[in-house]
């Protein structure tokens, strides 16, 4: 699911959440016992055939008096111990807050602990049935002691299974404050074996109990042992479906949920968790995601920070070609431009004004450049540096600059809070990585970049306020030059050689 999407379990409280608990637990825990309870009975009475058997009427004046105090007694003693245990493990949801790390390990493991209800109470059964049954006879006590065993034992798998699934919104709430580094669970495999061993594995175990009792003359060669055998197998196939579907669907689910969640993923959705919702190998997978899925929005955050300084074809580059110091000389234009009066702006003018007034400005910058198929190289306090065909290659890349540079002028006049000059200039220029090995940023040098800042001073004192060299005009396409007229000569500061200024045509930019 979406991060920050809440389930119904997630918007219970945490003494809610902890009544529910014990109240499906509960119910569990008796389902599992009248499972077993009722496996036992048709083992006994109906499956387990003996060469002499006793009375009916007798066997139910020992046994049934005793069934119905120990029924009694054992739905009594049983859910006031099983809640003995989980009341301790579950405090911190009563008191509302995080648990502790060994709180957590006892919460994980409390389905496993309450096993020593099951056993204990299964136990004490096959003692008290085996010693009743003594007054028919050994075998009969022994017969009825291992009956009640094996179902105990499945009981034992059944209430642990569907235990497990009823405390998972209390699993997933402990684990939120913090996954184990190991599994304190059985794991997928002890699962798996746990629920054929008890599930299956018993009932296949009766069917051998009774084989045995064939060869050796205990249990008599009859129709009745053929439809004991019968009803064990089906019994072995119901109760082992069962078993291993719950234990399969407590696999399945958490792995359903991670494969959801890799397809958003794949779509490009980051911000995507998944509930960790089993303290076993499962759980650590859903928990293994979701670091995942967190590097992956930190990576991609990153990468949205990167691509706004550098912009996003510098970025692209980087990530795909890696990077390393050092430049190319390649052809490209050079488009400065550079806020007029931005001292006498900053002395009269509230800063965060200022800022404002800025941010504007280079977003306007940004859009125009943008279209035109340049990036903003950097922007230097009130001016930026703007390049057309690097990185990137870009066919008339001159034509491009100049097209974007009387845009700009268009939309200065006609938007912007605040007054700027632009100058142009094309050429070639070293195009790459400059600095250390630990900071570094991509820009251009070369004459053509200092050329387009000089004109960007010139342009400040004149109207319009944008100007070219007639090194970008001879470098741009026929069509894009024949927008540009050629002027006066200048020596710009700096330089020994004129420079040929050109202004777009009249039509170009209106006057203010």
């Amino acid at each position: 699911m979406h991060a920050g999407a809440k389930t119904a379990d997630e918007r219970l409280t945490g003494r809610e959440l902890r009544a529910r608990t014990i109240r499906d637990f509960t119910i569990a825990m008796s389902v599992s016992n009248c499972v077993g309870a009722l496996i036992v009975f048709v083992f006994l009475t109906l499956i387990l055939p003996v060469r002499h058997p006793p009375p009916v009427g007798e066997v139910f004046l020992w046994n049934g008096p005793a069934f119905a105090i120990f029924g009694l007694a054992a739905s009594y003693v049983g859910p006031r111990w099983g809640r003995s245990i989980s009341l301790p493990r579950l405090r911190w949801l009563q008191e509302e807050r995080v648990p502790t790390p060994e709180e957590r390990r006892r919460v994980l493991r409390n389905p496993l602990v309450q096993l020593k209800v099951v056993g204990g109470i299964w136990a004490a059964a096959a003692v008290v049935f085996g010693l009743i049954n003594l007054h028919f006879s050994v075998q009969i006590a022994i017969n009825v002691a291992s009956g009640i065993v094996m179902g105990g034992l499945v009981t034992g798998a059944v209430s642990y299974l569907l235990g497990e699934r009823v405390v998972r919104p209390v699993t997933r709430r402990a684990l939120e404050s913090g996954v184990p580094m190991q599994p304190v669970v059985p794991g997928v495999i002890a699962r798996t074996v746990l629920a054929w061993a008890l599930a299956t594995g018993v009932p296949i175990f009766a069917i051998a109990f009774v084989a045995e009792g064939m060869i050796n003359g205990d249990t008599p060669r009859s129709k009745a042992t053929a439809w004991s055998i019968i009803l064990l197998s089906a019994i072995g196939i119901a109760v082992g479906a069962l078993a291993i579907v719950l234990a399969a669907k407590s696999i399945a689910e958490p792995v359903r949920s991670v494969r959801r969640a890799l397809a958003l993923v794949e779509e490009g959705v980051t911000d995507v968790e998944v509930p960790v919702d089993d303290a076993s190998e499962v759980g650590l997978l859903q928990a293994g995601f979701n670091r995942m899925a967190a590097g992956l929005r930190e990576r991609e955050r990153l990468r949205d920070l990167f691509g706004r300084h550098v912009g996003e074809d510098v970025a692209r580059q980087a990530l795909e070609a890696g990077v390393e110091l050092g430049g190319e000389v390649r052809e490209a234009a050079v488009l400065f431009v550079d806020v007029v009066g931005s001292t006498a702006l900053a002395g009269s003018t509230p800063p965060h004004e200022v800022v404002r007034r800025l941010n504007a400005f280079f977003g306007l910058v940004l859009d125009v450049v943008r279209n035109h198929g340049g990036w903003v190289n950097k922007f230097e306090g009130d001016a930026a540096v703007c390049v057309f065909g690097v990185p990137t290659p870009l066919d008339d890349a001159a034509g491009h600059a100049l097209a974007a540079a009387r845009e700009l002028a268009q939309r200065l006049e006609a938007e912007s809070p605040l007054d700027a000059a632009i100058g142009v200039s094309g050429g070639e220029v070293v195009a790459g990585n400059v600095g250390a090995a630990e900071r570094f940023e991509y820009t251009v040098i070369g004459d053509p970049v200092n050329e387009a800042a000089r004109l960007s001073e010139l342009a400040k004192e004149r109207r319009p306020r944008v100007l070219a060299s007639s090194r970008a005009i001879g470098r741009a396409s026929t069509e894009e030059a024949a927008r540009w007229e050629l002027g006066e000569e200048v020596v710009l500061r700096g330089r020994s050689e004129p420079t040929a200024l050109a202004t777009p045509v009249e039509s170009a930019v209106p006057a203010k």
